[in-house]
């Protein structure tokens, strides 16, 4: 049989291969340890934090859809990171790119600053000079996420992966935001893709988890090991929960590419948004490479609001669809506001080179009826412009516009968890 397609392998994983009892749906297999044949002679499975049938299936099936060779499951997307970490000592040098994920950012700087575990390079893949860089640090890791979280920007995986091989330096490429149905980063060169299945995967925001897919057994085989070693892999319910989720991938992501889109183009002509971050855009810088080395623009989409940062609440608390909340790639509309929620951990400064502003807006677009999604959007816009007319004609700056103790309450961030930002 030919190479089967995404939509395919993902709907079809472990239907019908259940070998006790002809199950169509493949059982969850909770146990924690597994009895041995005989003295000495365990079987093919010992105990679940080493293997698990369930887990076992997920990662067989995310090989298959990366068009990898081998894939370990994990307990959440860091955990993801962490693992793929495991390969650098701390003569080794590993490059990020300067606009990460805010989570990977904070693993990555306090690793190396804190732990001394590896030598750090951030480089801004944007701007000319970037090969040089690279070549002059001789790094052993080069880690991507294409495109990145959360301006969406476009890096040329082939172009850092051709680069790579010539320095003998792996590859790893951070795939959240497009899943494997719209790009393949091994099939581009990579050497390790890594996923937060909390994301697209799963799609139904009720497990956390994460993946490494790698294009050879012997890394593969390497970083189970470790996995295991770590006591880092995925517990077997998520597992199931994520494979459920799973078989509807192909349709989720479409569904949700296509709302994008209509989304992208309302925003492109709202008078109350600055400007628009979505590869789709003819003039987005990094079009042209996200045409050739994706298969879709994605479902995610980000904004500057064109208005004083003292109205976000009343923006957000206006809303009633697009729900205030971190994560993305569930079936449900999120926003969140990167430079308190997902980046917060990004000190001023390095949210700065990273080009978050105090009114950066990103969307997760979700499966609801398009036209109501641009519907609730401008409702939220027409609040905000209405608050700062009101600001004009008394006098008084944005920040001194009185909000309703509903948007008051919306619009919060915990004082007490600040130290994990």
């Amino acid at each position: 049989m030919s190479k089967r397609h995404a939509a395919t392998i993902a709907a079809r994983a472990g239907i019908a291969q259940d070998t006790a009892f002809s199950a169509v749906t493949p059982p969850l297999y909770l146990t924690s340890t597994y009895e041995l044949t005989a003295f000495k002679q365990p079987g093919q499975y010992d105990y679940s934090r080493s293997n698990n049938p369930t887990r076992d299936l997920l990662a067989e099936t995310l090989a298959e859809l990366e068009g990898g060779v081998k894939a370990i499951v994990t307990s959440t997307g860091m955990s993801a990171c962490l693992l793929a970490l495991q390969l650098l000592t701390p003569d080794d040098t590993l490059v990020i790119p300067h606009d990460c994920y805010g989570g990977s950012y904070r693993l990555f700087t306090n690793l190396a600053q804190r732990k001394k575990a590896f030598k750090l390079l951030v480089v801004n893949f944007q701007q000319p000079g970037w090969a040089e860089k690279i070549s002059a640090a001789r790094p052993k890791m080069i880690w991507l996420e294409t495109p990145s979280n959360p301006l969406l920007q476009i890096t040329d995986v082939r172009a850092v992966c051709l680069l790579a091989k010539k320095l003998r330096a792996l590859v790893v490429v951070d795939n959240t935001f497009l899943s494997p149905v719209l790009q393949q980063p091994l099939a581009l060169g990579a050497d390790i893709v890594v996923h937060s299945t909390t994301k697209y995967i799963n799609g139904h925001s009720d497990i956390v988890g994460g993946v490494l897919v790698c294009n050879s057994q012997q890394l593969g085989d390497e970083l189970k090991w470790w996995a295991n070693c770590l006591g880092i892999t995925g517990a077997p319910f998520d597992s199931y929960m994520t494979l459920r989720g799973l078989r509807t991938l192909e349709p989720r992501i479409r569904l949700q590419q296509d709302n994008a889109a209509r989304v992208v183009a309302f925003l492109a002509q709202q008078p109350l948004v600055a400007k628009v971050y979505y590869p789709g855009l003819p003039q987005h810088p990094g079009h042209a490479i996200a045409a050739a080395q994706q298969s879709g623009f994605g479902a995610m989409c980000s904004f500057d609001l064109a208005a004083d940062a003292a109205l976000l609440p009343v923006f957000f608390s206006a809303l009633r669809l697009f729900t205030l909340a971190q994560s993305l790639g569930g079936i449900e509309s999120l926003i969140c506001h990167p430079g308190s929620m997902t980046h917060a951990s990004m000190d001023a400064q390095a949210q700065q080179t990273a080009g978050i502003g105090p009114t950066l807006i990103r969307l997760s677009v979700g499966i609801e009826n398009s036209d109501d999604l641009l519907a609730d959007l401008q409702q939220a816009f027409n609040a905000v412009a209405q608050a700062s007319q009101q600001a004009d004609s008394t006098g008084k700056a944005g920040g001194a516009v009185k909000q309703e103790p509903e948007q008051q309450q919306q619009f919060r961030l915990n004082p007490a968890f600040s130290a994990f930002w």
